[in-house]
């Protein structure tokens, strides 16, 4: 019998992600408390990740595969969200602007008796913003949903000079690491 395979996330890009991987899965998205505080970065997405994946496992009436997934941008140890306007993506682009921040994501698998979690971590080295470039790319509407206000697949992937670590794992969903997750439950 095949494994139901569903993804504990509304991102549209963790959705293409695991389309591209050749799964057919259902997306349920999670209602689960994402307030937590006192924890590093590395430390909070994976602890949402699997808070993400055991809230839509343990709503489910049938035995699945559940995939949950968190990603933060950081630099140093502050957390960069989505940005709240047009001037904070403007502010937080132009403070990362040649340097080196980290991407941290987080996948949860679980099946419902056994569960693992992962981290991936990237560090991303900017190239030097202008503020007209900043700004430009703010009036894209582009970082408007997006985690340190950009998304290195689409057009902030100009401001991108180097990476180290998993590109999929920027995105927010490292393919690569969640296909041996998912060999371990026999997908």
């Amino acid at each position: 019998m095949e494994k139901k395979i569903i993804l504990a996330s509304g991102s549209p890009r963790r959705r293409e992600l695991l389309s591209q991987m050749g799964l057919g899965f259902e997306v349920i998205t999670s209602d689960c408390d994402e307030n937590i505080s006192g924890l590093t970065p590395d430390k909070l997405v994976c602890e949402l990740s699997r808070r993400k994946a055991l809230a839509v496992a343990k709503k489910l009436g049938f035995p699945a595969v559940v995939i949950g997934a968190d990603t933060v941008v950081a630099d140093r140890d502050r957390i960069l969200g989505k940005p709240q306007s047009r001037e904070d993506a403007v502010n937080t682009l132009l403070s990362l602007s040649g340097r080196t921040h980290s991407v941290f994501t987080g996948v949860t698998v679980t099946d419902g008796v056994t569960t693992l979690t992962e981290l991936s971590a990237t560090r991303v080295k900017f190239t030097d913003i202008s503020r007209a470039d900043a700004e430009a790319y703010a009036d894209t509407g582009d970082p408007r949903d997006k985690a340190g206000s950009y998304g290195i697949q689409g057009r902030g992937g100009v401001f991108v000079e180097s990476i180290e670590g998993d590109f999929y794992g920027v995105v927010g969903l490292p393919i690569c690491r969640l296909r041996a997750m998912l060999r371990k439950f026999g997908i």
